[in-house]
């Protein structure tokens, strides 16, 4: 038989992952499954099959078919909604992973609160909320306004939304339905929680055998309230926070029962002290993963492929840096009708990269609404600096230099 493969479920959007992939397949021949024929994934991979990755059963048949060629060692997914299908072809192939049960639980953010709970891990209160009525008198019952709304199994803050009073609810509540009618089978229906006000950070950890090191804390700015949408993420080594929030993050996973890979562990830092949002059993958005290794030197994506294979990753940081990334966003819904970045001499040094995410011609909206419950961003910003006051400061320049022109979308009258 041929040497050890890494299958990997599922690879869009190129923007977001294609840096996984690429440390992935530094250092393991990639075997892919994804819905599409690869173009832009060539490079990094071996084989692959086409399948519907909505479909389990159709996954784990693209596995056995890649399994009768190549001897597969581990499987991995970077995708939040391939998760528990990932899980199940781990088991299905007898791999290494975490089990479905495991990843169903953090996938679905009813449960989790639950195991938080009986577990003592500081969270939120919580319930299930079937409709507008049973959202208002749950409402009361948890504490009063304000509450945050939002679909038990989604990812990308999609259909969150925080409710200050009843006059707002009926609104918000339309655009909380409308995030969880697209939230796919891993959790069902509306959360109603109790609000946690503080600053929102992660933990960027790794588990193996059920013993989680915490790796880097990015920190967090959400913004267009009363959405949560991210505005920036920043890694800061050796930042001070993670001696305090290490042990909660591996609490929260425990509690959930995974023991296994890259997790993404986000809560908010309150009066109280820090109570989980939620655990994501992969690595986080938004490049996070690259933030980390710009900052420290520690590849989350590279470490990742090893746990998935079964070999322990090398978590030792070669440098002390900050690196950041801001999102930037259109000034209205509308059509694009311009793109542009004024330029300033200190970019060629602090400008990592910049991505537009859209096309002159493209629709994009800046908050959700019911009909569009997941904006639409138009570019982003990658920084990186010796300090965080010096990536703090170059990212709110390119942000505020970086133009999108939008013709306004026209509401007609009724």
């Amino acid at each position: 038989m041929s040497q050890p493969m890494l299958l990997v479920i599922g690879s869009e959007p190129e923007l977001m992952r294609r840096y996984m992939l690429e440390s992935a397949a530094a250092e393991h021949s990639v075997l892919l499954i994804d819905d599409e024929a690869p173009t832009w994934q060539l490079p990094y991979v071996v084989d692959f099959e086409k399948t519907d990755l909505s479909d389990p059963a159709r996954v784990i048949a693209a596995a056995e078919a890649l399994a009768s060629h190549w001897t597969i060692a581990g499987v991995l997914t970077f995708n939040e909604y391939l998760l528990v299908t990932t899980a199940r072809v781990a088991e299905h192939l007898q791999l290494p992973g975490n089990t479905p049960t495991a990843v169903s639980a953090a996938r679905d953010k009813a449960t989790s609160r639950q195991l938080f709970a009986a577990s003592d891990v500081p969270s939120a209160a919580s319930t299930w909320v079937h409709s507008f009525a049973a959202a208002d008198s749950a409402a009361e019952r948890i504490g009063g306004y304000p509450v945050v709304l939002k679909p038990a199994a989604h990812a990308g803050s999609i259909g969150v939304v925080r409710v200050d009073s009843i006059t707002d609810l009926p609104a918000l509540w339309d655009i909380a339905s409308a995030g969880a009618a697209h939230q796919g089978p891993d959790g069902q229906g509306i959360l109603l929680e109790e609000f946690l006000d503080g600053p929102e950070v992660s933990v960027e950890t790794v588990t193996e055998n059920g013993v989680t090191t915490a790796v880097a804390v990015t920190r967090k700015a959400v913004g267009f309230e009363p959405f949560f949408m991210e505005r920036t993420h920043l890694v800061i080594a050796g930042d001070p926070l993670l001696r305090d929030l290490a042990p909660v993050a591996a609490a929260a996973l425990r509690a959930v029962g995974i023991t296994h890979g890259v997790s993404h562990v986000e809560m908010k830092l309150t009066a109280s002290g820090p109570r989980l949002i939620e655990v994501n059993g992969r690595l986080g958005g938004d490049r996070i993963g690259q933030l980390v290794c710009h900052a420290t030197g520690v590849d989350l994506a590279a470490a990742a492929a090893d746990l998935a294979v079964g070999r322990t990753p090398d978590l030792t940081p070669t440098h002390a840096r900050s690196a950041a990334i801001g999102m930037i966003y259109p000034p209205a819904d509308g059509t694009v009708t311009g793109l542009a970045l004024h330029p300033h001499p200190f970019d060629a040094r602090h400008l990592h990269e910049l991505q537009w995410l859209c096309d002159v011609g493209d629709h994009v909206t800046l908050t959700p609404s019911s009909t569009e419950p997941n904006n639409i961003r138009a570019g982003f910003a990658i920084i990186t600096g010796d300090t965080a006051a010096d990536v703090r400061r170059h990212l709110d320049s390119v942000l505020g230099r970086a133009q999108v022109e939008v013709r306004p979308t026209m509401i007609s009258a009724a």
